[in-house]
């Protein structure tokens, strides 16, 4: 048997784990990986920062279901990923880090551009590795992909030393199950437990559902479906759930949390018991914790342990993959109605004004809820679209209306911006025949919008709607919340969007009127390179309800009515 250098060993393992796409930036520390890359039919997307390409890998994983890769060279190569690699982690994405690391012989000297990159990551991946010897480089890459996506999925980042790279050893690979000291991802209830769940859901007569990222990371829907039309229980999102229950489902009730319906809150508080299926009661779900839906019993189905009564007490913890356990529950369970509940809550609707469009008027004004409810019904629902962090990401929740899983990909726990355009690019080229749409604030646009020119140089084509306000608008809308509308660093002086999308060689288009919307949405979906539209709304709308820190969940800070009588 021929031997193969550390660097076509790399390589050899991603074929192996059927990897298509690689994101990345060459430097120095990993220069022999990107020479043997040449050798191999996987295609490699040179992104305009490291940053970008972490999202991208994320984004790609997001959209697919499978791992996302990406590559960076030893220190600020390494380091300039880290934003994107706490950002899956957070919202347990499954990417593979591959980074160059200086020569195990000068490793801790300092030497030039040496970072300890497994240091630095340690919080932020499921796990690392620093590989020093070639004949351990196969496995580690081999284990770093089962990591990555069995159990709770996860970022993993494997550091390779140059002369590993450069080293010659024979490549094995090892076809057996790969089972790891102390690593117990295929966890699941025993009888006793699952007749414990079946008995608080019988009896309830109250009953709410949280459904959360598990259920797409799972590939749950179907059976997340068929458990809430058997049962006839109401179903309520997270943010990062979206798109795992139908929305246009008479079931779904919308999403909860700081920026939810205010009928699902109060649902939530009003509840006699809480299924919470792959979430993680994370704080802008809850609100005040000991107020929090003090009156119900709690079944939390979780694939990761440290997460059951980390937060919130439950009274039925079931431990393992939600697809599998949907599954077998639903065989314990007798056909439900809860037709009273069904109705309290719709009566609730009627006393809200949220996420109405008709509250939104025109009157010359032009505001983020006409864009995005626009797109939504010029792109017929069935667009692929990804969010940055602020206003525009909870509009989005409330006037794009997702019926299908991974329909919607936005950073979650790290609530990244500039996370949208890059991870878009991973997106589409994930799928590549779906309509992909980035929506994004002026803010967060800028912060990666150089990776313009990757989509122009990789001829990948998608939408990017900005919604410019003028201000970095969560943090605006605090001060004018919180701190008497004292604006410090918020408003924002914005290139001109146009010409900048045109110096990256795509389309600009500037929008301010209501009646221009449909036009531009029509011509970025008709125009084959990428299309930038400059939406410049209303600069002092803010997202409408909004739970404080602190404040109890059904506590709810709504739309001042001279905002909506017109």
């Amino acid at each position: 048997m021929s031997k193969l250098s550390g660097a076509q060993i790399t390589m050899e393992v991603l074929k192996k784990e059927g990897v298509e796409h690689i994101f990345g930036y060459p430097g120095g520390a990993i220069m022999p990986i990107y020479d043997a890359m040449l050798d191999y039919d996987i295609h490699h997307i040179l992104t305009r920062h490291e940053q970008g390409a972490a999202h991208a890998a994320d984004g790609y994983a997001r959209a697919s279901g499978k791992v996302g890769v990406v590559m960076a060279t030893s220190g600020p190569g390494a380091t300039n990923l880290v934003t994107g690699i706490a950002t899956a982690m957070l919202d347990s994405s499954p990417i593979v880090c591959i980074t160059g690391q200086v020569p195990s012989n000068v490793i801790g000297t300092d030497a030039f551009q040496e970072t300890d990159v497994t240091g630095v990551t340690l919080p932020i991946t499921k796990h690392n590795y620093l590989v020093t010897e070639i004949d351990e480089l196969a496995d580690t890459l081999h284990e770093a992909f089962y990591i990555a996506k069995s159990g709770r999925k996860g970022p993993v980042l494997v550091d390779i030393a140059k002369d590993v790279q450069n080293a010659q050893a024979e490549f094995i690979w090892n076809e057996e199950t790969i089972e790891l000291p102390g690593y117990r991802p295929d966890l699941s209830p025993n009888t006793t437990t699952y007749q414990e769940a079946a008995n608080l859901i019988n009896n309830a007569k109250r009953p709410v559902i949280l459904a959360g990222h598990g259920i797409i990371a799972s590939n749950a829907h179907e059976e997340l479906l068929k458990f809430a039309e058997y049962t006839n229980i109401p179903v309520s999102m997270t943010l990062l759930g979206l798109g795992g229950f139908p929305a246009s489902h008479y079931l779904n009730l919308g999403m909860m949390g700081m920026h939810g319906e205010s009928w699902v809150n109060t649902a939530i508080q009003e509840a006699d018991l809480l299924l919470a299926f792959g979430m993680r009661f994370d704080d802008r779900v809850t609100g005040n914790l000991t107020t929090y839906a003090k009156n119900a019993k709690k079944i939390h189905i979780e694939i990761d342990p440290t997460e059951i009564n980390k937060n919130v007490k439950v009274d039925v913890p079931m431990l393992g993959d939600l697809h599998t356990i949907l599954k077998e529950l639903i065989t314990y369970l007798e056909k439900g109605k809860h037709t009273k509940w069904l109705k309290k809550i719709e009566s609730e609707k009627g006393d809200s004004s949220v996420s109405d469009i008709k509250h939104m008027p025109d009157m010359g004004h032009l505001y983020a809820a006409h864009v995005i409810h626009d797109l939504w019904r010029f792109t017929n629902g069935n667009a692929l679209v990804v969010t940055d962090v602020g206003q525009h990401q909870m509009w989005e929740t409330q006037y794009y209306h997702h019926d299908q899983p991974r329909s919607l990909i936005t950073s979650g726990g790290l609530g990244t911006m500039g996370f949208a355009l890059p991870a878009a690019m991973g997106a589409k080229v994930a799928c590549p025949d779906k309509e992909v749409w980035v929506i994004c604030g002026d803010g967060g646009f800028q912060m990666t919008s150089s990776e313009l020119t990757t989509l122009a140089q990789e001829k990948i084509k998608l939408n990017v709607a900005i919604i410019n306000n003028g201000y970095l608008g969560m943090v605006r809308q605090w001060q004018e919340f919180f701190y008497d509308r004292r604006y410090s660093a918020t408003p924002m002086l914005s290139p001109d969007f146009v010409k900048l999308a045109e110096a990256h060689h795509a389309t600009g288009i500037r929008v301010s009127k209501r009646e221009e919307v449909e036009n531009a949405i029509i011509t970025a979906q008709n125009t084959p390179e990428v299309v930038v539209i400059d939406f410049t709304v209303e600069q002092e709308d803010s997202v409408y309800p909004m739970v404080a820190t602190g404040s109890d969940l059904d506590d709810m800070i709504r739309r001042p009515k001279s905002e909506i009588e017109w």
